[in-house]
């Protein structure tokens, strides 16, 4: 009891200041002066997952509900995490699931957008309807895709990557059914919902990265679906003892501060593969130096059911 009133005190007191604990991942110490250089170092180096970990070598501008106006009556609140350098680089643009919020992906966007890449985290009726919000979405990207500077100058609107945690993975899915102008999508432990969800994802024709749970130990809602209807061009793993929350990453204090140790390491997991996927597709616009990179962790066991077609 006297432990845990200690613990409480602490955690007052670190909030109170504002301050928050951030997992102990570390900096990465590569040094590049620009994002070309970074990813010549990279893609000329052995692919590796652990690498990601780390947070990445460029600071973040956050700017905090901020506007995408679609048109001058229609408005989509977002949080938009700005990458240092000068030069153009994809937008990950995510999408959280049922009774979630934009808040749910802060440390993701944050960590992927330290590796180069700009990060765009909406908020979308988080109770659905998920085929109404996949064509929100859909409109949103053909609306960055004309009008890039409206978010900013620097986006590459060749590179831009969709990111969906439970239902808003159908979300993702039923975007780039619709024909999304997107270098391709990563699926967080996805749910599928709807009848016509096959018929979406048979239309899907860029490359998809399924990054799941345990579902031994966390089963999601017509997950099999992705892989089984997905014609080509999709590739699936899970991770070891992960449940479905943790392939998202709030960054909260508490939440952090309480959590377990190997819950805040499969979180860490995610993200990793996360930040290495998104890295891979708007660099190559494949998933194969992602791929690689997992090859490792899938060899210890920490990332297994790994497959592709």
């Amino acid at each position: 009891m006297l432990r845990r009133s200690i613990l409480f005190a602490i955690a007052f007191l670190i909030l109170a200041s504002g301050c928050a604990r951030l997992p102990r991942t570390g900096v990465t110490s590569l040094k590049p002066a620009t994002l070309s250089e970074l990813r010549g170092y990279l893609l000329s180096h052995k692919a590796d997952l652990d690498l990601f970990r780390l947070r990445g070598p460029f600071a973040v501008d956050l700017q905090k509900d901020y506007p995408v106006r679609l048109s001058a009556t229609e408005r989509i609140v977002a949080d938009l995490y700005l990458s240092a350098p000068a030069e153009k680089s994809s937008l990950v643009i995510f999408l959280h699931g049922y009774d979630n919020s934009k808040e749910d992906h802060a440390y993701q966007a944050m960590h992927v957008a330290s590796w180069g890449m700009h990060s765009l985290v909406l908020q979308l009726p988080n109770k659905g309807p998920w085929v109404g919000n996949g064509k929100t979405l859909a409109r949103i990207v053909d609306f960055i895709y004309r009008q890039p500077e409206s978010i900013d100058k620097r986006i590459d609107v060749n590179r831009i990557i969709l990111v969906g945690h439970s239902f808003g993975g159908s979300a993702v899915a039923i975007a780039m059914a619709e024909g999304a102008s997107v270098a391709g999508g990563i699926l967080l432990d996805p749910a599928g919902i709807g009848k016509d969800l096959p018929k979406f994802l048979s239309q899907v024709n860029k490359p998809v990265m399924l990054l799941g749970a345990d579902e031994q130990v966390s089963a999601t809602r017509n997950r099999d679906y992705f892989y089984r209807f997905i014609r080509n061009g999709i590739a699936e793993v899970s991770i070891k003892d992960a449940v479905h929350e943790d392939a998202q990453y709030p960054a909260e204090f508490p939440l952090q501060f309480f959590a377990s140790e190997p819950s805040e390491e499969l979180r860490i997991t995610f993200v990793s593969a996360l930040t290495s996927v998104a890295f891979s597709l708007g660099s190559t616009g494949k998933f194969d130096y992602a791929w690689t990179s997992f090859g490792d962790a899938i060899k210890t066991g920490r990332i297994f059911n790994a497959k592709r077609k």
